[in-house]
């Protein structure tokens, strides 16, 4: 169907206003990034009066950011890796094999989506400090329970998501691996996983981006030299000043990861996480 002349225009008014909405908060902080802070805290400008680089420098300074950005990383990137291996065989399992409890299982691990995360906060707050006291393994405060938090919400998406994807994979695939001689690992090593690749790469890319900007979990189970990139930024607002100009480049700089790897893998994210969620 031919496009009219009314809704080409109305599209494009859109897509403007949307574009405009969306990139006036980054032109904020990109400007305000490269300001002195009395430019900052005096009345709104759209170009800088004076640029320069201070805040980014001095970012480094005023609160331990390398400390949180390295805590932020190992945090995430262990989340992410160890939601990805348990997701992949619990997929495998629930696409592949009927077996006793199965809707129930699938059922369950999606309904956990349901519920605002403040609901689990006390009661993995009261499990952490159990466990510590039975085992004597540290739970709170350590980069150890944090991880184990933020599995608890992104391994179930994590399953559910590549069940569809592995359920949208033949299984003559399977089938056609087994006949060579390979066995049921063997094909999800050498068949689904190569074929699932797009899935794979959404499900890290999400899992890594909700455990990157956590904050609420972040805020209880840490303390300071476990602390993470959303908890530190909160201290360049003291008492006596509020340091917008680094706030504005630690902001961006701590961006930087999930905008780089969300553009070199946009095209595989999008087809995974669409295939993952019509299947």
């Amino acid at each position: 169907m031919r496009e009219t002349r009314g809704t080409r225009i109305f599209r494009v008014a859109t897509i403007v206003v949307l574009s405009a909405f969306t990139l006036f908060p980054i032109w904020v902080m990109i400007t305000s990034s490269v300001k002195p802070l009395g430019d900052v805290l005096d009345s709104f400008t759209w170009w800088p009066k004076h640029l320069t680089i201070e805040p980014y420098i001095q970012m480094w300074h005023t609160v331990p950011l390398a400390q949180y950005f390295l805590n932020s990383l190992i945090v995430c990137t262990i989340a992410t890796l160890i939601s990805l291996v348990i997701a992949v065989f619990a997929a495998y399992a629930v696409s592949r094999w009927r077996f006793h409890g199965r809707s129930v299982f699938t059922t369950t691990v999606l309904s956990t989506q349901m519920f605002p995360g403040i609901l689990f906060l006390l009661p993995l707050f009261l499990i952490f400090i159990n466990v510590t006291q039975a085992t004597g393994i540290p739970l709170i405060g350590t980069r150890l329970g944090l991880v184990i938090t933020y599995l608890t919400f992104s391994l179930p998406f994590s399953i559910w998501m590549l069940a569809g994807y592995f359920d949208g994979i033949p299984r003559d695939l399977d089938e056609a691996a087994k006949v060579d001689g390979t066995g049921s690992m063997g094909a999800l090593w050498h068949v689904l996983l190569p074929a699932a690749r797009p899935g794979l790469v959404a499900v890290a890319i999400y899992c890594f981006m909700t455990s990157w900007g956590e904050l609420l979990f972040a805020s209880v189970l840490t303390t300071g030299p476990t602390q993470t990139l959303a908890i530190g930024l909160q201290q360049y607002s003291t008492q006596v000043n509020v340091y917008w100009n680094q706030i504005m480049a630690a902001s961006l700089v701590v961006s930087i990861p999930v905008v780089v790897a969300f553009l070199l893998l946009q095209r595989s994210f999008v087809a995974g996480l669409t295939a993952g969620a019509v299947k």
